[in-house]
């Protein structure tokens, strides 16, 4: 038995610290996430020159990675090119413990990359390059996959490809598995706005969203009005308000789980490892306050460091006390 799955991007992210004058440069919203072509990557690429960094990254699999260190069994579907930048992510995935035997292959189009622009607030601005990753087929995706594995984290991206979500939710479920999705971003909401209660309703079992995906999907800034409209259509639902903290809601219960002071660097796999430490409280049948403080102290740990790859002895000292 696998104990987590997820379904995503497969992307090596490039990070990058900027002033805020740079985002008004590439254009588009701050702190959200927009796709680029191939010409236009490059081009913010040479505009950066060597400030910059890479590390294997990807929504989901940045969630999936957080759960192999903490010993969970892990593997992943993705799809990249037998390129220097796919097999880097290959090789990295690998090496944190994940299984990568179902990740795909295209045969001409680059790997995707993600560029994380993160600003003097810690803001993190994402352009995105899907590449490969976008080329992840329907008919691709088939309930085998998900045999034999207890849950499958998506994330919100995936909705993009509407047909492609729509297949991985049902083949996840046709296979057993609890279904988990995280929102991604407030782009997504509204792009999706015509499906997405729907697609809550019959398919995931536990929604995360923060604060700016919680607006965007019931029109106002009200998180707990939010939880309570989320919830509603899932079994368990989280909105995160940044360093204030989360509102969590199972069933019918409710509770307010406070983040932990950060020195803030980058905001780059924030949620997504607060998913991962709530993941882990919730498979060790913690409280859901627990789970909620598993996930604010991977997200406090994640901020103060660039890019979304925490410290080996972080990972060691962390199982240790979560046991």
């Amino acid at each position: 038995m696998i104990d987590f799955i997820a379904v995503g991007s497969p992307l090596v992210d490039t990070l990058a610290q900027v002033e805020d004058s740079f985002i008004d440069c590439v254009g588009g919203a701050k702190g959200g996430m927009e796709l680029l072509d191939h010409p236009q990557m490059v081009e913010i690429n040479e505009r950066l020159g060597d400030n910059k960094v890479q590390v294997a990254g990807g929504s989901a699999a940045n969630t999936i990675v957080g759960l192999a260190k903490l010993g969970f069994s892990t593997t992943l579907i993705g799809k990249v090119n037998d390129d220097e930048v796919g097999n880097y992510y290959i090789r990295d995935s690998a090496a944190c413990g994940v299984d990568t035997s179902r990740v795909k292959f295209s045969d001409e189009t680059p790997s995707g990359q993600c560029i994380s622009l993160v600003t003097p607030d810690s803001e993190r601005t994402c352009r995105t390059y899907l590449g490969a990753a976008s080329e992840l087929n329907p008919s691709e995706i088939q309930a085998k996959d998900f045999e034999g594995v207890r849950h499958a984290h998506l994330e919100g991206y995936m909705l993009f490809n509407r047909e492609l979500a729509i297949k991985t939710l049902k083949a996840a479920k046709e296979a057993g598995c609890v279904v988990s999705i995280d929102l991604a971003s407030f782009e997504v909401v509204h792009a999706n706005a015509d499906i997405l209660t729907e697609l809550l309703k019959n398919y995931v079992d536990i929604v995360f969203a923060n604060e700016d995906e919680a607006e965007a999907f019931i029109g106002e800034d009200n998180p707990e009005k939010a939880l309570q409209e989320l919830g509603s259509y899932c079994e368990t639902a989280v909105v995160k308000i940044g360093p204030k903290g989360a509102w969590l809601k199972r069933g019918e219960e409710v509770v307010f789980a406070h983040a932990i002071e950060a020195d803030a660097i980058d905001s780059t796999g924030a949620g997504d490892l607060w998913a991962s430490g709530f993941l882990c409280g919730l498979y060790k049948n913690q409280s859901l306050k627990t789970c909620g403080e598993y996930g604010a102290l991977l997200g406090k740990t994640v901020v103060e460091i660039l890019g979304a790859r925490i410290d080996d002895n972080i990972w060691t000292k962390l199982k240790e006390d979560w046991k």
